[in-house]
């Protein structure tokens, strides 16, 4: 990536715009960034955020592993069809809320 400098001041509220260093693509895609100090400097990292209930994929590592193989073995054309499932679908409003 091409390191892009720019000066920035902060308004009298003591806040600083990103619209000046962000692409309209990143301004719609980032909306959350975690900021720490490294070596002097100040670093805004973007963050995606997930939902709660999508979140237990990250913590259980053997099941992280598995999806991650999947992706990849799709990813290499590694796939075999079962057919449908569509008798085991069962249709809850509650997903859709």
């Amino acid at each position: 990536m091409k390191k892009q400098t720019s000066r920035v001041n902060m308004d009298d509220k003591h806040r600083i715009s990103l619209t000046r260093v962000l692409s309209a693509e990143e301004r719609e895609n980032f909306s959350s960034f975690r900021i720490y100090r490294e070596g002097g400097k100040i670093v805004l990292e973007p963050v995606f955020e997930v939902p709660e209930k999508d979140h237990w994929i990250y913590k259980d590592p053997k099941a992280f592993a598995s999806l991650m193989k999947g992706i990849r073995d799709a990813e290499e054309g590694r796939l075999h069809d079962l057919g449908s499932f569509a008798k085991y679908a069962k249709e809850d409003d509650k997903d859709e809320e």
